[in-house]
């Protein structure tokens, strides 16, 4: 958080977003804004701050959003004409935590409140930091031989199998230490010698550059397999224990669960016939009551996976809100986390879980009136 947040106390919140214009993102969270009562938000876009062209107000408070779906500022990040490829995250990560912190100090500068800590998002974007610091937060996550700053760099599809073989891993899930909805992730499973598979959305051309899609297939060729993680490598690799997860009608389920300043405020539950469940890649949402009576009914509890996830959250404490995904094993009785996700809050439609504060409000609307309610308290604290 901001050390200008004390300046901003008693004072109703004026929103600054920086994010990409006419985006759905931005403009949910307006939308959210204006049915508080708030004056409109200024839009800051991405592009903006990565030509060295953005400032905020005096007493603002600012919310960073993806700064995907612009070509622009993907080829600007990633240096790819096409969003399409997979390649070039780890430049991307590079320029957009350099971005984050431009915003960070111009903010500060500017004496201006930031919502998203920059050492956070450095985090966030980084799956083999994040698995650590949840991990030695005490967090369940799936075991990983790749955890950390310390861990042994994977340079290629050798060194995936060493790793596999080394810590007795049949099962594996692949992916790119800065990647996002699903990009460059490999669903690995072994069955002996000579016996592999792959289940993955990324598709490679005869030429070898490599493409997100939309269709989820098998590869059950470990030269195919090898040719594909070869070509991911260079931007970095992360491997994690490929946990069994519940089924629900003979569909893989786990959960995205939204915090909100510490509180799980919003849950959707995800299933699919593919380890993936990533709703852009075919899978559906599921029946969160259905889910939670699933829990109870095995012995498990409800309210201690919802603690999870905010036990996750609470690793960012400088960051008002994170998207959680939440791994149900089979059995419905023990939980771990996936993924917590900077910007995992684009849920529409969806309203506040019961008991949680959000009762009503979307996902957007629940961080308006997180903001609204710590201001309301700073005055009050501020009252002699």
């Amino acid at each position: 958080m901001s050390p200008s947040a004390s300046s901003t106390a008693g004072r109703a919140p004026r929103f600054a977003v920086v994010g990409v214009p006419g985006n759905r993102r931005v403009t949910l969270f307006q939308d959210a804004v204006r049915t508080a009562g708030l004056p409109a938000a200024r839009v800051v876009p991405w592009l903006d701050v990565l030509r060295g062209e953005a400032s905020f107000l005096p007493g603002e408070t600012v919310r960073m959003d993806s700064p995907g779906e612009d070509t622009e500022v993907e080829r600007l990040l990633r240096a790819v004409g096409d969003p399409a490829r997979v390649e070039g995250t780890a430049r991307w990560y590079a320029g957009f935590t350099s971005a984050v912190r431009t915003v960070a100090r111009a903010a500060a500068a500017a004496g201006a409140e930031l919502l998203d800590d920059p050492d956070d998002v450095a985090v966030l974007f980084d799956k083999r930091l994040c698995h650590a610091v949840l991990d030695g937060a005490g967090v369940p996550v799936p075991a990983s031989p790749t955890s950390g700053v310390a861990a042994p760099v994977v340079r290629d599809w050798a060194d995936v199998r060493g790793r596999m073989a080394d810590h007795g891993m049949s099962r594996v899930f692949v992916k790119l230490a800065h990647g996002s909805s699903a990009s460059g992730v490999l669903a690995v499973e072994t069955a002996g010698p000579g016996r592999i598979r792959a289940t993955t959305s990324v598709e490679r051309d005869a030429s070898g550059r490599l493409f997100n899609s939309l269709r989820v297939r098998r590869i059950t060729t470990e030269p195919e397999i090898a040719a594909v993680v070869d070509a991911l490598a260079p931007d970095g690799l992360h491997i994690e224990r490929w946990l069994p997860k519940a089924t629900r009608h003979g569909r893989a389920t786990d959960l995205r669960v939204v915090v909100v300043a510490g509180r799980a405020t919003h849950a959707v539950v995800r299933t699919s016939h593919s380890p993936m469940t990533n709703l852009h890649l075919g899978g559906e949402r599921g029946d969160l009551d259905a889910v939670r009576s699933a829990v109870e009914a095995a012995g498990g509890s409800w309210s201690e996976a919802l603690a999870v996830c905010e036990r996750a959250a609470a690793c960012f404490p400088d960051t008002l809100c994170v998207g959680v995904d939440l791994l149900p094993s089979t059995g419905w009785r023990r939980f771990a986390v996936g993924e917590v996700n900077a910007f995992g809050d684009l849920l529409p439609r969806l309203t506040g879980l019961p008991g949680s504060g959000a009762e009503g409000l979307d996902t957007y609307a629940a961080q308006v009136a997180a903001v609204q309610n710590r201001a309301r308290n700073n005055r009050a604290t501020a009252t002699p």
